[in-house]
């Protein structure tokens, strides 16, 4: 009798008959990768290096440009508000985005108009340590700048105010006398008597301590604020917040209620324009301390 049973399928045979190679790697299997070599692991490392420092370089590069810088202040101009060594962080939205106020902390380049507010300041000096790979870090943000022809002051006075002082009592702005308390203790709110109206797009600015701040009463040359105020597309931005020593952390706001009462501008007729103060006196540059005290350097 013949038998009708099929023989087994060899077990180590494909369905279509050809077997499998046991070196041959299955898909979806882990297969371990040959080892990089010394060199190959160094060149992988440096390039990653590479491409975080070029980008750190850019990010730093945009923010300080567009957005933020850090400024450090070598003065006591703007004492108590700031004193020498401390470190600031000025916004570039302000003026722009953000509309300037009276009150505010503001960094400007030196006007350099009658004649420059520092004096003596040595501009374009650029440090030969490190030679082009320096100047690109400065460049881009990654080290302090080394010109020095940066003032912070207050802005006291907006387009168009009218800004008195007598020698004796508080400043008036559009008439109203201001009370401000961020004035250095034992200092007078001006010495000096002025009277002036901001010109269109410029402003009024005075230090904290306004016994030792070269600032806008000394370089107006009893112009009626022509000379003495300063453009507005001079001004880097608006100190923010202290940032450094730790100790000193602090917000730059505007003292509440300092201005609240200060009307606007416009009703301040431009024939009442002053062309010098009372008593006749000069307030030139000469009647003050050197104004190299008044610097904030960049960082």
């Amino acid at each position: 009798m013949m038998s009708t049973q099929q023989p087994e399928r060899p077990q180590d045979a494909t369905p279509s008959g050809s077997a499998v190679d046991a070196e041959e790697p299955i898909e979806g299997e882990y297969v371990d990768e040959a080892p990089r070599s010394f060199g190959a692991s160094i060149l992988a490392g440096l390039r990653e290096i590479v491409i975080v420092v070029v980008l750190a370089m850019v990010l730093s590069f945009v923010v300080k440009t567009w957005l933020f810088q850090a400024f450090y202040i070598p003065s006591g101009s703007m004492e108590d508000t700031l004193v020498p060594d401390d470190r600031v962080i000025v916004s570039k939205l302000t003026p722009g985005p953000f509309e300037l106020r009276r009150g505010d902390v503001v960094v400007f380049e030196d006007p350099g108009t009658p004649r420059p507010w520092l004096q003596g300041a040595q501009y374009n000096q650029h440090s030969t340590f490190g030679g082009p790979f320096h100047d690109v870090l400065v460049f881009v943000g990654l080290l302090p700048e080394d010109s020095e022809n940066h003032l912070i002051k207050r802005v006291i006075g907006l387009p168009g105010d009218h800004v008195q002082a007598d020698g004796k009592g508080k400043i008036k702005v559009n008439g109203v006398e201001v009370t401000e308390p961020y004035i250095k203790p034992g200092d007078h709110p001006s010495d000096e008597p002025f009277d002036i109206i901001v010109p269109a797009d410029s402003v009024w600015v005075m230090g904290d301590h306004r016994s030792d701040s070269s600032d806008s009463r000394f370089h107006d040359d009893g112009t009626g604020g022509k000379d003495g105020s300063v453009p507005m597309s001079k001004i880097v931005g608006r100190a923010l917040f202290i940032v450094w020593p730790i100790d000193h952390v602090t917000w730059l706001g505007v003292p509440a209620r300092t201005f609240d009462k200060v009307p606007a501008p416009s009703s301040v007729s431009p024939t009442q324009l002053p062309t010098a103060p009372a008593t006749g006196k000069a307030t030139g540059p000469t009647t003050r301390p050197a104004p190299a005290k008044t610097t904030a350097k960049a960082s």
